[in-house]
């Protein structure tokens, strides 16, 4: 799972790498699906993988405000922020089962840590298509290839 957690976070610093050269108002504009927003589900998918990984640690969830981060800078700090609560949930060994502070039910760990990769694949997939809607580039989906330069980024797992 380490790998996949890896591939996430190099997709993800890609997406910021180009969502960079978009204007606000196309970070913020109204789409249709997803979160409705490329600023808003950049935030959703940082947002849902701390939730669960302070969660697995025994955490309090932090809640930050989405209004606090109105940039890609300001979601790339949030994204580094808290990698290292992640990287120690990804390594750390049980509990087996998590019961998260918003919820009634327990889950195994296991299944969290899936949840939260897959999570963010399809909510990359959505950027996807709003960057194919809009005529910019996209980043590649490909697990077993990916370009050295951005592969050989800090992933410390």
């Amino acid at each position: 799972m380490k790998k996949l957690f890896q591939y996430n976070w190099t997709v993800r610093d890609e997406w910021f790498m180009i969502c960079e050269k978009l204007s606000r108002e196309e970070l913020t504009k109204t789409r249709t699906g997803g979160m409705e927003s490329i600023l808003r589900t950049l935030f959703h998918i940082i947002d849902v993988e701390i939730s669960w990984a302070r969660a697995i640690l025994g955490k309090d969830d932090v809640l930050p405000a989405q209004s606090d981060y109105t940039s890609i800078q300001d979601l790339r700090k949030l994204s580094e922020q808290y990698r290292e609560d992640v990287i120690h949930t990804v390594s750390l060994k049980g509990p087996d089962l998590v019961k998260p502070d918003w919820m009634d039910q327990t889950f195994p760990k296991e299944d969290i840590l899936r949840h939260i990769l897959a999570h963010e694949i399809h909510h990359m997939g959505q950027l996807s298509v709003w960057a194919r809607d809009i005529g910019i580039e996209t980043v590649s989906a490909n697990v077993i290839s990916r370009p050295q330069e951005k592969a050989a980024k800090k992933q410390h797992l």
